[in-house]
């Protein structure tokens, strides 16, 4: 999963990372045909359940990674349940399409056992085999979240005071209390005050 996202970024965050598994929420903005797309990378270890379902209520859209060669696991059930309870539309990436092994109609049928009929099989879920090694299918991917933001109006209005959630917060030496926040509407500027829970505080230093 962190590997796709790694093309994605055109970054390498899964080599330096405990045992190959994310352990905490973290953010990335990618620019795809002049357009933003906010991407939370959540854990997808079992050992992080209550995190991924943190994850899955702050996005407009789950993207459940799928390796095409083990199909879907335990923890990939627990994603496809955490999504729908928050409300979110579902992608489906298949992954490692590129392995020996890969069976997509097998991952197709999981889904279909799960009510989540392919767009290809005459259902409504949007379902994309990409390959981390090779990049077949990423262009598709991002093209896919795109439209099924502009099918479901997605929007924010900007133009009133900022809301959003801290997805992650740590003290830093020499800059103090850091927050990485995601804003899903309005505008947080430099100077103002926010609050989180019973905590408030000034913006010193505004980084996007």
């Amino acid at each position: 999963k962190t590997s796709l996202l790694d093309v994605i970024r055109q970054a390498d965050v899964a080599a330096g990372e405990a045992g190959g598994i994310t352990q905490h929420i973290s953010a990335y903005q990618v620019t795809y045909t002049g357009r933003t797309v906010t991407f939370l990378d959540t854990p997808g270890h079992e050992a992080f359940a209550a995190l991924r379902e943190h994850g899955a209520h702050l996005t407009d859209v789950a993207v459940v990674v799928v390796a095409a060669d083990d199909g879907i696991k335990p923890q990939t059930l627990e994603a496809i349940r955490f999504a729908r309870k928050a409300g979110v539309q579902i992608i489906v990436a298949i992954t490692k399409i590129d392995k020996e092994g890969a069976n997509l109609d097998r991952v197709r049928q999981e889904l279909a056992d799960q009510d989540m009929i392919p767009e290809e099989w005459g259902g409504s879920t949007v379902v994309v085999p990409v390959s981390s090694k090779t990049k077949e299918g990423v262009d598709k991917l991002l093209e896919m979240i795109l439209l099924v933001t502009d099918v479901e109006e997605l929007k924010a209005d900007v133009a009133v005071p900022g809301e959003g959630l801290v997805i992650e917060s740590h003290m830093e030496t020499g800059r103090g209390p850091i927050a990485v926040a995601l804003i899903e509407q309005g505008t947080v500027k430099q100077g103002d005050f926010i609050v989180a829970g019973g905590t408030y505080a000034k913006v010193k230093v505004l980084e996007t």
